[in-house]
């Protein structure tokens, strides 16, 4: 039976793995997609819902305007706005059917999975690729069960992510507090 501390050592090991693979053009051409989007908008369901979730509110604290697709106070998506589709199969019903729907009104693509040929990926402006579990392949291995390295990976990923819009936009963590809810 493995302890509480090599479980840890184990799934950071598997996080790091992940992350440092990612392909660094691919982080550079997300990171060029959100900065030019007028509004971002975010899917997923499950896990990666509340991976995603927590990157919404990150990346509004950064200025951005970003909604969950679903949400009570999502606006209308247009041609100048981003949809960013958390998928680790890509085949998921709910996310494939937004993608469809985000295409018609011209939106931007980003597809975050660990399956870069399915049908989600095919619709994809931009695929970001972690190579983890996933329910339509299982060629990678994780001590954790089902997707949950990818869901873990998808939240580390964007608060990395956030620490470069915030050297690239000039902000300090007090520009972000002012933009922190304050009704906790």
């Amino acid at each position: 039976m493995t302890t509480y501390y090599e479980n840890t050592k184990n799934i950071i090991q598997e996080l790091s793995d992940l992350l440092l693979k990612v392909d660094q053009k691919d982080v550079e051409n997300y990171m060029n997609e959100v900065t030019k989007a007028k509004k971002i908008f975010f899917v997923g369901v499950g896990r990666v819902e509340l991976a995603l979730e927590a990157t919404v509110k990150r990346f509004s604290h950064l200025g951005l305007n970003c909604y969950m697709v679903g949400a009570l106070d999502e606006p209308p998506i247009g041609d100048k706005d981003l949809l960013i589709v958390g998928s680790g199969s890509g085949e998921s019903l709910f996310p494939l059917g937004i993608t469809n729907k985000a295409q018609k009104y011209g939106a931007k693509i980003v597809h975050l999975t660990s399956n870069p040929n399915s049908s989600i990926a095919q619709k994809a402006d931009i695929i970001v690729r972690f190579e983890s579990p996933s329910k339509t392949h299982s060629n990678i291995k994780s001590i954790q069960p089902m997707t949950t390295v990818f869901e873990q990976g998808l939240l580390v990923f964007h608060d990395i992510l956030t620490l470069e819009f915030m050297q690239e936009m000039g902000l300090s963590f007090e520009d972000l507090k002012t933009r922190h809810a304050n009704l906790e």
